[in-house]
């Protein structure tokens, strides 16, 4: 990069740090909103010197310029006052001389189009030495810095009789001075951010320094021009813009740093060229000439090929950790040689990284690989969001509100701890972790443990007939209707899965393969093929085993272990790992299918939830009719029968568009159907109404306190989205149960 002339070494305003005494880059000195104050300070006109030194106050308009700062302690450093070319109120003064108070210098009154003619009063005094904006208009305006501070942020000998004060206490003393001197306009609060040491927190200072830089703009070019490509692609998609947008106003990098660890920069300093180059400069009354006696080279030089001196010394600055770090991607794998390693894993196919690096090592990593590889090091990077407790807290230790993974590993196991905070977590977004969250992913380990073992102690595949090497596909012909809905549902799940982790919405598949194995496989598919598995049908425990394998193979990226363990019981082999990833089987996928029997489930829901309403003790076998609403409707549910009968514990069922509703039944009101549940004999209906009547009751009373709560403007703005939200799915249930019980009700 040297070489190419994209290092360079200048004096220029970098972020230095008091305490750390170091520079740090942008990113290393992130703001910080603090309150501070703005600070109204008359700065007198040369001609009215003598009547200041009298110490006579200035309240006439003739009396100088004022000016707003937050920090004049850096005044003393002050090179010109500066106002907005077009702003009215100072045309005039443009090229008149002021009087530095308390340092008694003249300095010039500048005209800048960076000044902004709102802020304060319009006019900023200029401190080169301390402000990157103000070292800016020295450049356009020929101004020579003077540094006020030295590198422990005490005042130095530029600061005349503040020398060696803190700066805070120096900005003290002065402020005394000049409200004595009667130059003290006014004091206003004001809130501002401040750049502070990422590492120990000090405010930092914005300090001219010797430093070694990396010229950003045309490394930038190529990096922009990817992810505008779409050669890289961020998820979320939100990052693009936040990237691109840094990157298009990218400034350049310093990487020389005053610390003791890191990779020494490579350059050495011929002292009698620098001496020659300093008196050059001296004689031709230039500044500093920084590059005499400047060599870069990866080992120490014997001498000096400019003049054969043998007095070279090392920088003694480092590199920026950051610099190393975004040669990653291939320095791992032995660059710049062309190894075996580089060609094979470089690049990559994704990154996964926090939002908070992303400009520290994310972009400079693409910047890097694009300058030095020619190519790209990834192709996506996902960037995810941080852990905090149940009050948006960040987790951290210093805080003491952490979770210690390993005791969450020896209580709840560790498919449920990484299973649970994949669940919890939507794509780049922060998670909001407590214990109880993690019985989420046991509950789902001990189910998945559960069911298959009931399966397993009912379907024997290690059997000499269930192992033969046909595939399992063989059997799919006569199949039941429960084994051709749960092979729709199956590779609706597997396409979803998989198109969910391709775009790296983990909770998105995480949650598929949830509602297919908790609901679609063990709440209906297992409990609808019972009799199926007691006679032994072979098509039906081929299907079953399939499903399971498939389940488990879909599984194993979010509960290895629990997946692991299942898929060896099924029967002796290579890890579930090595397997296939499951490809959808369009074929089977069966919409009619699907539709039929989700009008069956609704049938059996809408039984149970009435045996449940209305307080019928499960023992009891109902009489049940059904009146579809449309000719032809009955025969969506022939196929269903059994099923109904079986799982709604039904002792009689009529279907028949002409079925009467009978004298004391239940009713549910079904899309194409009423469903009708005598109660004759099965229940006292008096004593039920009463009891349905008062809980009624009760749940009016529930839902006016939960509105009461959501109404509450302290609640909604003050309390947890999480809590409020809770509230809110609370109140939600409260009216449906009420309406549900409304209706039986009135069935009643």
């Amino acid at each position: 990069l040297y070489n190419k002339g994209l290092i360079y070494r200048g004096n220029y305003i970098i972020n230095w740090c008091p305490r750390c005494q170091t520079a740090l880059s942008d990113e290393e000195a992130p703001h910080i909103d603090v309150e501070g104050k703005l600070y109204y300070i008359r700065y007198p006109f040369s001609h009215s010197a003598e009547r200041i030194a009298h110490g006579k106050k200035e309240h006439d308009e003739g009396g100088g310029v004022v000016v707003a700062t937050t920090r004049p302690e850096t005044m003393l450093g002050d090179a010109a006052v500066a106002v907005h070319p077009k702003d009215r109120r100072y045309k005039k003064l443009i090229g008149k001389k002021l009087i530095l108070p308390i340092m008694g210098r003249e300095i010039d009154i500048i005209a800048d189009d960076f000044v902004d003619k709102k802020f304060g009063t319009g006019a900023v005094k200029v401190t080169p030495a301390h402000d990157p904006n103000d070292f800016d208009i020295s450049k356009r305006h020929d101004l020579e810095p003077v540094k006020v501070m030295a590198p422990d942020g005490r005042m130095n000998d530029n600061a005349g009789r503040f020398k060696g004060m803190d700066r805070f206490e120096a900005r003290e003393e002065i402020v005394k001075e000049l409200q004595e001197k009667g130059l003290l306009v006014k004091t206003e609060k004001h809130h501002h951010a401040v750049g502070h040491c990422y590492r120990c927190h000090t405010a930092i200072e914005p300090y001219l320094s010797l430093q070694w830089f990396v010229k950003m703009k045309p490394l930038a070019a190529a990096a922009i021009e990817a992810v505008k490509k779409g050669e890289i692609k961020f998820y979320p998609k939100r990052w693009t813009k936040v990237y691109l947008n840094w990157m298009e106003n990218i400034r350049d990098w310093c990487i020389s740093r005053q610390i003791w660890w890191g990779h020494r920069i490579p350059v050495y300093y011929c002292k009698d060229c620098v001496k020659t180059g300093i008196l050059k400069s001296k004689i031709k009354n230039q500044k500093s000439n920084f590059n005499a006696g400047i060599i870069v080279s990866k080992t120490k030089p014997e001498k000096c090929p400019k003049c054969g001196s043998y007095d070279i010394h090392q920088d003694e600055d480092v590199l920026d950790t950051w610099f190393s770090s975004w040669l990653w991607p291939f320095s791992v794998f032995g660059w710049p040689e062309k190894t075996k390693d580089l060609e094979y894993f470089y690049p990559t196919s994704v990154l996964v990284t926090a939002p908070e690096i992303l400009f520290f090592w994310v972009s400079r990593m693409i910047m890097s690989g694009l300058e030095f590889m020619k190519k790209p090091p990834f192709k996506d990077v996902y960037l995810h969001g941080t852990v905090r407790d149940l009050t948006g807290k960040k987790m951290s230790k210093s805080l003491g509100n952490i979770i210690d993974p390993l005791e969450i590993i020896d209580e709840f196991g560790s498919d449920a701890l990484r299973y649970s905070v994949i669940a919890i977590t939507a794509t780049g977004q922060d998670v909001y972790l407590s214990r109880e969250k993690f019985e989420i992913g046991r509950n789902f380990a001990n189910k998945i443990w559960n069911a298959s073992r009931f399966v397993l102690m009912n379907v024997r595949p290690q059997d000499e007939e269930m192992s033969k090497a046909k595939p399992w596909t063989d059997a799919v012909q006569g199949l039941a209707l429960a084994d051709r809905w749960i092979l729709s549902r199956l590779n609706r799940a597997i396409e979803s899965v998989t198109k969910a982790l391709e775009n790296y919405r983990f909770n998105e598949a995480e949650s598929v393969v949830y509602d297919f194995f908790w609901h679609d496989f063990c709440d209906w598919y297992v409990e609808m093929i019972k009799p199926l598995i007691a006679d032994r049908k072979e098509t039906t425990e081929r299907v079953l085993i399939h499903v399971l394998e498939s389940s488990l193979k879909l599984l194993h990226p979010f509960m290895p272990f629990v997946t692991e363990a299942v898929w060896q019981n099924i029967r002796e082999r290579g890890s579930i790992m090595k397997e296939k990833w499951p490809v959808p089987e369009k074929s089977f996928v069966k919409k009619n299918i699907e539709k039929n029997l989700e009008i069956i489930q609704t049938v059996i829901v809408s039984i149970r939830n009435i045996r449940a309403d209305m307080n019928i003790p499960h023992s009891a076998m109902l009489t049940v009719y059904i009146a579809p609403l449309k000719k032809g409707g009955g025969d969506k549910l022939k196929e269903g029968i059994e099923y109904i009968t079986r799982l709604a514990r039904v002792k009689e069922l009529t279907v028949d568009n002409d079925v009467k509703k009978p004298v004391q039944c239940a009713t549910a009101v079904l899309e194409g159907f009423n469903v009708f549940v005598s109660l004759e004999g099965v229940i006292d209906v008096e004593s039920e109404k009463a009891r349905l009547g008062k809980k009624m009751e009760d749940l009016k009373i529930q839902i006016r306190h939960t509105d009461d709560r959501l109404k509450n403007r302290d609640f909604i703005t003050r309390a947890p989205d999480a809590i409020v939200n809770k509230e809110k799915e609370k109140s939600e249930n409260l009216k449906e149960q009420a309406e549900r019980l409304e209706r039986t009700l009135r069935s009643l």
